[in-house]
C-alpha cells in the first residue's frame, strides 16, 4: 500500500459514485478513510449492481467497486448525539467529504463554518451537481443529467443518432477525480500555510473542463462541436475502421504516419492523390478515404493491422470488449486488478479495478476489502473513548 497519505484521516460521507470514488483513491494512497453511512441502509449504492443477491446483503456490485480500503460507521445525524460523534470524528480528521446538496449539511447543523469551528485545519470538500451557488444549486443531479447539461451527449455518437450518453459513468467519476486532486492539493498547501479550506467540487463544471478541445475550439475559433461517431476532428485517418473481423482505431494525425497507412495497404499512389496529399484536404474528403481504407483492411483481420501498422509508426488498436481488455498482458503484468479473497457479505473473491497509476513502479493498493455496513463502528469508537457499555446504549436508541 503506498503511504502518500498515511498520516491523514478523511471521513468520507459521500453516497453512490463521485464521492466514494474520490475516497477510493485517496485510500490507495495511504488515507485511513472512514465512511459515515445511514444506520440500516448505508450508501444507495450497497443496493445498486449487476447481483440481485449482493444487493439485498448491502454488498451491491457499484459498493464493492470504490470501497476498499475504508473503514464503515453508522450514524444518525439527525440525532444530536451523532452530531456530537460526528464532531469528535472531525477533531481527529484532516478532510471531510460529502456528497449531499448543497443545503443539507447546514440544515443538519453540520456545515463547514461548524466543523471548521471544531477543527480549524479541517479540508472541507463538498461534491454536487452544479456547485454550492449559483440558480441551479438546489437541482438534483446524476451522472447522465450531467452528461447532458455539460454539452457530452451532443457530441457523443454519430450524426444520425445522437445525441448519445458515454456508456459509463464519467460525469460520476470526473466528479471523483477532481475532488480527489483538490484535496491532495489542499493537504499540500496546509503543509505550508496550516490552513484549512472549503473546496466546492461542481460536477458539471469538472466534465466540461475534461473538453477543452471542443469548448476552446467554440470560445476561440466559434467552431460549434457536433457529432463525428467514430472519427477524430482533428485529423484524417483518425477514427475507428472496419476489418475482416471487427474495428480498429488508428490515429495517423501526422504527414507521415498517413504515409505509412499508404504503403501498409500498398496504395502509395494515395500519398500524392490531391483528395489526400495534405491534412486539410484529408479532413474534407474523410468519406472518401475511409472507404479506400477499409476496402483494403477487409483482407485482414483487426489483430493483422494492429501489429502493422504500430511497426510503421502508426498509432493502432483493436476495439475490444471489456473482458478482453481485462484479459490483456498488458493489463495482467501491471496488476491492474486486486483480489479480496472470501469477503464478508459478498459469495467469496471480490475482484477490483485498482488506480491507473504506479508509484515508484508499484500499483497502489489496499489492505481492506469492502466493508459491511457498520462493520467497525465498534472500532471507531471506542477509538473516541466511548466504552462497551455507551456503544451498546447508542445502538439501541439508534444513533449508530
Amino acid at each position: 500500500m503506498s503511504t502518500t497519505l498515511s498520516s491523514f484521516r478523511v471521513l468520507d460521507l459521500t453516497n453512490v459514485l463521485a464521492g466514494p470514488f474520490a475516497c477510493h483513491q485517496l485510500a490507495h494512497m495511504g488515507a485511513d478513510v472512514i465512511k459515515v453511512e445511514v444506520p440500516g441502509s448505508g450508501d444507495l449504492a450497497r443496493q445498486l449492481g449487476a447481483d440481485p443477491d449482493l444487493n439485498a446483503k448491502k454488498m451491491g456490485v457499484s459498493f464493492l467497486a470504490q470501497n476498499t480500503g475504508k473503514r464503515s460507521i453508522t450514524l444518525n445525524l439527525k440525532d444530536p448525539e451523532g452530531k456530537a460523534i460526528l464532531k469528535s470524528l472531525v477533531e481527529t480528521a484532516d478532510v471531510l467529504v460529502e456528497n449531499f446538496r448543497p443545503g443539507v449539511m447546514k440544515r443538519l447543523g453540520l456545515d463547514y463554518e461548524v466543523l471548521k469551528a471544531v477543527n480549524p485545519n479541517l479540508i472541507y470538500c463538498a461534491i454536487s451537481g452544479y456547485g454550492a451557488e449559483g440558480p441551479m444549486k438546489h437541482l438534483p443531479a446524476y451522472d447522465q443529467i450531467i452528461q447532458g447539461m455539460s454539452g457530452v451527449m451532443s457530441i457523443t455518437g454519430a450524426p444520425e443518432n445522437a445525441p448519445y450518453r458515454v456508456g459509463y459513468p464519467i460525469a460520476d467519476t470526473i466528479g471523483g477525480l477532481t475532488a480527489a486532486f483538490a484535496i491532495s492539493s489542499a493537504l499540500a498547501g496546509r503543509a505550508q500555510n496550516g490552513e484549512g479550506c472549503f473546496i466546492d467540487v461542481s460536477m458539471l463544471e469538472s466534465t466540461m473542463a475534461t473538453m477543452g478541445w471542443v469548448v476552446s475550439n467554440y470560445l476561440v475559433a466559434n467552431k460549434d462541436p457536433k457529432p463525428m461517431g467514430n472519427d477524430n476532428f482533428t485529423a484524417s485517418p483518425s477514427g475507428a475502421f472496419k476489418t475482416a473481423t471487427g474495428l480498429i482505431n488508428i490515429a495517423a494525425n501526422k504527414q507521415e504516419q498517413f504515409e505509412s497507412v499508404c504503403d501498409a495497404i500498398n496504395q502509395p499512389e494515395l500519398k500524392i492523390d490531391p483528395r489526400f496529399s495534405e491534412r486539410q484536404a484529408r479532413l474534407q474528403n474523410r468519406a472518401a478515404l475511409t472507404e479506400i481504407l477499409e476496402a483494403a483492411f477487409s483482407a485482414y483481420p483487426a489483430e493483422f493491422w494492429e501489429d502493422t501498422l504500430n511497426k510503421l509508426g502508426v498509432p493502432a488498436g483493436r476495439v475490444m470488449t471489456v473482458p478482453e481488455a481485462l484479459d490483456l498482458p498488458q493489463v495482467k503484468l501491471r496488476e491492474f486488478e486486486a483480489v479480496f479473497e472470501d469477503v464478508e457479505g459478498t459469495k467469496g473473491d471480490v475482484h477490483i479495478a485498482r488506480p491507473g497509476f504506479l508509484v515508484d513502479g508499484k500499483r497502489p493498493e489496499v489492505d481492506m476489502p469492502p466493508p459491511v455496513l457498520s462493520e467497525h463502528s465498534d472500532m471507531i469508537l471506542s477509538e473516541l473513548g466511548y466504552k462497551a457499555s455507551d456503544i451498546e446504549q447508542l445502538k439501541e436508541k439508534g444513533v449508530v
